[in-house]
């Protein structure tokens, strides 16, 4: 059963801390010799997806220690509350610069991307930093050290306060609430395979999946899939391929263009 929002807390603040808390949990439970087996993220090691964890973490601090209109993004990008037509009158950016910087919520933060083949820099570096780690041991530690950090700030954050990411501006409990997709996605990563182990929460599979329907179809009015939610992630996201009956049960329009992984 999911947690409700403590009075005066933002859902989405506490969305996060659930799903987080949750993913937490399950890292900590793994016994060493889980790190070297095959994670639910094609290609990737649970060590490698334990390393992923901590740049998110620290994706997760640097975003919130980052208000709006202090992004540093590429020369020529335009800073966030400034006009495309101010921008290039002043400095010659283009109005395609000025894109850089564009309002989301949570549902915007994510964009469907292709399918990772392991050539990314980012993608390819992170089995390297990973394996450095050696002891399985060191690697929680730090992905503890700085998920404590990151859920404490997310705990203490102004949810309507506007933070820049990526080229993005949006609202702190919006980016929060991005999140828990991330995370319960990487959960079921961590468990794939592993059925004795707990999953992500209810509340947090059932927040999840409205925000990729919401991701997938840019509308608020989730058709109705009688597929439970954590195979459907997994569909959607192409983590696994769908059963006829699971196929069958899909709209039209989303069976079409499946997967959808995001990033």
């Amino acid at each position: 059963m999911g947690r409700t929002a403590a009075p005066g807390r933002d859902a989405r603040i506490e969305a996060f801390l659930e799903a987080w808390s949750g993913l937490r949990r399950a890292v900590d439970a793994l016994p060493a010799e889980a790190f070297a087996h095959p994670s639910g993220c094609r290609g990737w090691l649970v060590r490698d997806l334990v390393c992923h964890l901590v740049i998110d973490v620290q994706d997760v601090l640097i975003t919130l220690a980052t208000p709006a209109g202090t992004w540093a993004g590429p020369r020529g990008a335009t800073p966030a509350g400034t006009s495309a037509a101010t921008s290039a009158g002043s400095s010659g950016a283009t109005s395609a610069d000025a894109e850089l910087q564009r309002p989301a919520d949570s549902a915007g933060y994510w964009s469907i991307v292709d399918a990772p083949t392991g050539e990314d820099p980012l993608d390819a570096l992170i089995p390297r930093l990973a394996a450095a780690y050696e002891d399985p041991a060191l690697l929680i530690f730090h992905l503890d050290d700085l998920g404590s950090a990151a859920a404490r700030a997310v705990r203490d954050a102004d949810p309507d306060r506007l933070v820049e990411t990526q080229g993005m501006v949006l609202s702190a409990g919006d980016f929060a609430d991005a999140y828990v997709l991330e995370w319960t996605l990487h959960h079921l990563d961590l468990v794939e395979g592993t059925p004795s182990r707990p999953g992500p929460s209810a509340a947090s599979l059932a927040r999840a999946r409205g925000l990729l329907i919401r991701v997938i179809t840019g509308s608020g009015d989730a058709p109705l899939i009688d597929v439970p939610d954590a195979d459907l992630l997994r569909i959607l996201t192409g983590r696994r391929d769908p059963s006829a009956e699971e196929l069958a049960a899909l709209p039209p329009r989303i069976a079409q263009g499946l997967p959808y992984p995001v990033g």
